[in-house]
């Protein structure tokens, strides 16, 4: 089994969380040693010009991170107008921040049901979206909020002008009592 293309992918899942010597460790099952050669080794790999992510300590987590030298593309990309719209998955990530904010990735995870980790990166690079401190929550993950840019995006003066969702789940409880109405009387007719 090639270990270090499998530390690659649990680098590549954990995204910006990133994973500590310890948790390479315990979930290759390797010493110390190998892990520090494993990183070593991809460290190497990822210098290559041809390559676009390198591995940064970062807090003392191993992260997959871009290449600074590469920045100005990253940039022109995010401003790209062609590029600069909000797709439904983001407009559902954003919605969950700015109702729960401040909030956790996992805790965005958990109500959507799926991983939001590239999509809240997305965001932060948008700046839709920053990073607000640390949840008290083991591990001490972090926390999300809406920022002012995300505000100006949407036409408002503060985050307390958002709609207030109690009236949509309302309406959208009253159509599904209007649709069970409708199929029930039909059915027993």
């Amino acid at each position: 089994m090639e270990k270090k293309a499998i530390l690659e992918g649990l680098l590549f899942v954990v995204g910006e969380e990133g994973l500590s010597v310890e948790q390479i460790r315990d979930t290759l099952d390797i010493s110390d040693e190998e892990v520090k050669e494993l990183i070593m080794e991809l460290k190497e790999d990822y210098e290559d010009i041809s390559r676009g992510i390198r591995i940064d300590f970062l807090g003392n987590k191993l992260k997959l991170t871009t290449k600074r030298e590469h920045k100005a593309y990253y940039q022109k990309l995010i401003e790209n107008p062609e590029t600069n719209f909000l797709s439904q998955i983001a407009l559902e990530v954003l919605a969950i921040i700015a109702y729960n904010e401040p909030i956790t990735r996992v805790e965005v995870d958990e109500l959507r049901g799926v991983s939001s980790s590239s999509m809240i990166r997305k965001l932060v690079a948008k700046g839709l979206i920053k990073e607000s401190g640390r949840s008290s929550m083991p591990g001490r993950p972090i926390l999300y909020e809406t920022t002012s840019e995300f505000l100006d995006y949407f036409g408002l003066s503060d985050i307390k002008d958002l709609p207030d969702m109690s009236e949509f789940i309302q309406k959208c409880q009253d159509e599904k009592d209007e649709v069970d109405l409708y199929h029930s009387k039909y059915r027993e007719g």
